[in-house]
């Protein structure tokens, strides 16, 4: 790939998902969106219960705050313990949700395929699909599937191929019923640069998180520049080619934890601000070359993993910024969604 990087000071408002937040009530959220100058918030059902649908609504509104995505639905093979119709009345639910808080988006994943052969789970995801499609497209909400990389898929999803779910979701040809795409799952993979016509027309979100090495189900999803995926040659690909949707940025794991929320939150507002500054990319192919083990130890870095030291096109950027507007800590003030088990995908 030879292209050079658009402005990125045309990149729509980033949103900040509230799974990196996970012990956050929304005030805590909106509060720290406040301080960082974003005005998006992905919003987790959990979290949503806590508060409630008209809550939530309301706080958002009187923050001046946009919501990207609802997370999410789906689960249709059965196997989280609930029947198809069960599964169905829940997405139901969550289609009116998203559209009460006005998110243009519902993130759905397929369940895995359990005791189900492959071909049964795909009629079962495509019947729910058929039901749903129609009462979104009334409720001006999209649905996003959302594939998962094999080798985190475990407990999840049944869709492990970035490929056939784009075609899965072209041949149903609803406009209704797009594409999430998630860079940790797929943000090495060369198909991406080869379908990305077609990606850019299908995908209805694009989840922003960066990694060291392959997807695990050890699930620790970077902060952007903590690993070393080409996530701003990503990006900038997917505004050249006429995306304009939202980028939702959710790290989770041991990185967040150590930087605490604030901190991670600082660090995405300084790598967006970084990449609207490019007036002028550089080429490149949408595949890193990274360092050696262990070349991450930094010695400005006390405290924090190899995984938490910053990098850059698989380099690292060094010295590593401290944490911005630490308030004591992820776990300072607990929402109830933090006794929630939290999806791989």
């Amino acid at each position: 790939m030879h292209d050079t990087m658009p402005d990125m000071c045309d990149m729509p408002d980033i949103a900040i998902s509230q799974l990196t937040t996970i012990r956050w009530d929304l005030a805590d959220d909106l509060e720290c969106l406040r301080e960082q100058g974003f005005s998006t918030l992905a919003v987790w059902r959990p979290k949503l219960s806590d508060r409630g649908v008209t809550a939530t609504r309301a706080a958002l509104a009187a923050a001046g705050v946009r919501c990207s995505s609802l997370h999410c639905a789906g689960g249709f093979t059965g196997v989280d313990g609930r029947t198809f119709r069960e599964s169905l009345a829940d997405a139901d639910d969550a289609i009116a949700e998203a559209a009460e808080l006005a998110a243009p988006v519902l993130i759905v994943h397929s369940g895995c395929r359990g005791g189900h052969t492959r071909s049964h789970a795909g009629r079962l995801l495509r019947e729910a699909l058929a039901i749903l499609g129609p009462i979104a497209r009334r409720r001006g909400v999209v649905l996003a599937l959302k594939p998962v990389h094999p080798a985190a898929a475990c407990g999840c999803s049944f869709l492990t191929d970035l490929a056939e779910t784009l075609e899965l979701v072209e041949s149903i040809g609803d406009p209704a019923i797009r594409l999430s795409l998630d860079t940790w799952q797929f943000g090495f993979r060369e198909e991406i640069e080869r379908l990305l016509p077609r990606l850019v027309a299908a995908v209805a979100i694009v989840q922003v998180a960066d990694r060291s090495g392959p997807p695990s189900l050890e699930f620790d999803r970077l902060p952007p520049g903590y690993g070393g995926l080409p996530l701003e040659t990503i990006v900038g690909r997917f505004r050249e080619h006429g995306y304009r949707g939202d980028f939702e940025f959710d790290p989770v794991g041991e990185t967040v934890e150590l930087l605490g929320y604030a901190g991670t939150v600082g660090e995405i507002r300084r790598v967006a601000d970084s990449w609207r500054r490019q007036r002028v990319g550089q080429p490149g192919a949408m595949t890193v070359e990274q360092e050696p083990a262990g070349t991450c130890a930094n010695a400005t870095s006390p405290g924090l993993p190899a995984a938490a030291v910053p990098v850059a096109n698989g380099h690292m950027t060094g010295p590593h910024r401290p944490p911005l507007h630490l308030r004591g800590g992820p776990g300072s003030r607990r929402s109830q969604a933090s006794s929630q088990a939290v999806s791989r995908g």
